[in-house]
């Protein structure tokens, strides 16, 4: 037992434990945290939804909210709630992918078509399993089908506008700013206009946000990875040859 220790403790050193820091490194300690600050909020909203402690604070907001409609606002709001359409996101992102595809950036093609049919795919799940309905507090003017929680819209744009916002962002750094500030409005204003039409709690906007999250930083710290360890295999081949014409 002892001696099986020591192998182990052997092959961590040599194999996982060398890699563990650059790796954290890479794909810094703020992404892990938000990640599992995310899935603790998570957590905590879907507990408080399934005890269904959330109606009353859920029905009054959306009551508020009810009370700012006007039709420019109403035809402002179909706009931006047609942009965060889950099925609208997927053909984006597979058209992005064929994009990255075609101009050779094979790691961020697999990691945008992967990020936005697992979050389609993770969001149906979460619908089917906590089975919540979804609000009726006044006639829909959107079309609206399956369950209501966590939001389909809020978890798919916060993804794919998220996944297309860090390409941009690492592509163009000068724009980082605008960039981060632009996704992260888009991303707002497509949560609330759920609100705004009543086909969402605010409990199902806030639960996509955070699952989406979490997806969306999985995929991230997964495509900072590949991408080091793709910059790593050259400069060993590299090395290689070095030492071979050497000898």
């Amino acid at each position: 037992m002892y001696e099986l220790s020591r192998r182990i403790l052997r092959v961590w050193r040599e194999r996982v434990g060398s890699r563990i820091l650059p790796l954290l490194t890479t794909v810094r300690f703020i992404g892990l945290l938000i990640a599992i600050f995310a899935l603790w909020g998570f957590y905590e909203i879907a507990e408080e939804v399934l005890e269904q402690e959330t109606q009353s604070i859920d029905t009054r907001i959306l009551i508020a909210i009810r009370q700012w409609h006007t039709l420019p606002l109403d035809r402002l709001m179909l706009v931006i709630t047609n942009l965060g359409n889950p099925s609208v996101l997927l053909v984006a992102s597979l058209l992005l992918a064929a994009f990255l595809l075609w101009r050779k950036r094979q790691a961020e093609t697999v990691t945008l078509a992967i990020a936005a049919i697992g979050a389609l795919g993770l969001n149906i799940v979460l619908k089917a399993l906590f089975a919540r309905s979804r609000p009726e507090l006044w006639q829909r003017t959107v079309e609206v089908n399956f369950y209501s929680f966590p939001s389909g819209h809020a978890m798919m744009s916060v993804v794919v506008f998220g996944i297309i916002g860090y390409l941009l962002a690492t592509h163009v750094p000068r724009w980082r700013s605008a960039i981060v500030t632009v996704t992260v409005l888009l991303v707002c204003a497509i949560g609330f206009s759920r609100l705004y039409f009543g086909v969402h709690w605010p409990t199902d906007i806030a639960a996509g946000y955070a699952a989406g999250t979490v997806w969306l930083v999985a995929c991230i710290l997964s495509l900072e990875i590949w991408k080091r360890r793709y910059r790593e295999i050259p400069t060993k081949q590299r090395s290689l040859t070095s030492a071979s014409s050497r000898k």
